[in-house]
Parts: C-alpha cells; structure tokens; sequence
C-alpha cells in the first residue's frame, strides 16, 4: 500500500524566495537531491497544467533515476502541487506532492506532503532524504544577500 509522508519546516526566509526555490531549475539542482546525489532538471513549464522532469545521480555508483509529473496547482507564494511518476518500472504509481507557504513572523512555515509513495521505497528513507534536501534547501534560500 502507497505511503504518505508529511513535513513542516520554518525558514527565515520569505515565502517569494521559498516557493521560487520549488520551481527555478537552477535552484531545484542545487537543493533537491538528497546527500550523495546529484541532480539535473531536464524540463521545466512551471504553470498549472505544465510539466517537469528530473534525474537524481548517485555520485559514488552513478546510478540514475529519474522522475517527472504534471503541475496541478501554483499560487506563487502560497501553494504549489504537482504529480510525480519514476521512469523505473520497480517503482510504479503515481505521488503528489503538495506544499503550502505561510507567511509567519520569523519567515516562512513550509508545509509538505508527499501521497502515494510506492512500496519499493521505505517511508523512513523518504523522510531522511527530506530532511536532506530541507536542510540544502535552508542554506539556499536563508541567506539575504544585497547587492
């Protein structure tokens, strides 16, 4: 049976910033893989309906795999939604991801939730590549930089 997995996270950052790190290519590589990987975004039409496609590299094998889905919601700052499907046939179904951007006083509340993962992947080992990818994902968007 599919697996959900949910995360709540505060950045000192504002929500523009945040929600913008979800959809800019160059932002998602630099954030999104988790420890180990590498990442490269091969396709990207942010907008309801539009679609994307991603590859996670193991750096120690350099083993790929790769996913991609549709955007069913984006509300710039606010939400964002969007399906995701494994090109590897052992990984079969499709996820949605879900995220809410709430304005709080010390920067923005961040909100995920991942639904249907499939049964080949561990919830637990979701979670720790979350918790990866959060931790890269506040070293981008957390530092205000002028100039």
């Amino acid at each position: 049976m599919p697996n959900t997995v949910r995360f709540q996270r505060v950045f000192r950052a504002p929500a523009e910033r945040v929600f913008r790190a979800f959809i800019d290519p160059d932002a998602m590589n630099k954030w999104l893989p988790p420890h180990g990987f590498t990442g490269r975004v091969h396709e990207m039409d942010a907008r309801v309906g539009g679609s994307y496609r991603m590859s996670f590299t193991n750096l120690g094998n350099g083993q790929s795999h790769s996913f991609g889905g549709t955007f069913l919601e984006l509300v710039p700052g606010e939400r964002l939604s969007h399906t995701d499907t494994f090109d590897d046939p052992n990984l079969p179904g499709q996820m949605v991801t879900t995220v809410t951007f709430k304005p709080v006083l010390v920067g923005t509340e961040v909100n995920i939730e991942q639904a249907g993962i499939p049964d080949m992947i561990p919830p637990e080992a979701c979670c720790l590549g979350w918790q990866e990818s959060l931790q890269l994902l506040a070293l981008l968007v957390e530092p205000d930089i002028t100039g």
